[in-house]
């Protein structure tokens, strides 16, 4: 009774793991995902150089030497403090070395320097960030625009794919007679121009 008992048990434990083994090895179905075949013999594909666009979509220019002069201001008043406190730092740490100070004259000197650190330090990460964060608005803003008016070229100039060009970018190559640059720059100049108009 022990070994029927026993093989019954063993049975059971190879089978649940025969099962188990089954269940894992089982692929899940694949979800459907539809797809569209196209012919591509007329397949239109065009490229611009995404630097270029730096140099010839004039809003983007604009745009670049207001950030470029906000940058400049920003630094420009960086320095400044930077340098009032050094000199100040500087001049006091001379009087100090020189036996014109008190205890106390020093303790103030000492703290005063400590909050204008603490000024320049505030200065730099707040307006550093107020900088950063409006660069990152108005170069969505123009990513935005390029996309916009990219899609209304290429639907007007019949093309099925049109791809920003950048050294270093994932296109290796593209043939030269696929070059639009300098149509899509004179069209976005044209279109933001208008749309400056209407404003």
């Amino acid at each position: 009774m022990k070994i029927s008992l026993y093989i019954l048990s063993l049975s059971l434990i190879i089978l649940s793991c025969s099962n188990k083994a089954e269940k894992e090895t089982q692929p899940e179905q694949p979800i459907p995902v539809t797809t569209v075949e196209k012919d591509t013999s007329g397949l239109v594909i065009a490229f611009y150089f995404n630097d270029s666009l730096k140099e010839g979509f004039t809003y983007y220019k604009n745009i670049d030497e207001d950030v470029s002069r906000k940058n400049l201001a920003f630094q420009t008043e960086l320095k400044r403090r930077t340098a009032e406190l050094e000199n100040f730092v500087s001049k006091k740490g001379a009087e100090a070395q020189q036996g014109l100070l008190s205890e106390n004259e020093i303790m103030k000197i000492q703290q005063k320097a400590q909050r204008m650190e603490a000024e320049l330090m505030e200065y730099q990460q707040k307006e550093g960030a107020k900088l950063e964060a409006e660069v990152m608005r108005k170069l969505t803003d123009i990513n935005n625009k390029v996309i916009s008016f990219g899609k209304i070229f290429s639907e007007a100039n019949g093309i099925d794919l049109l791809m920003g060009y950048a050294d270093g970018g994932q296109i290796n190559y593209a043939n030269p007679s696929m070059n639009v640059t300098g149509a899509f720059i004179d069209f976005l100049n044209k279109e933001q121009k208008q749309i400056e108009e209407d404003l």
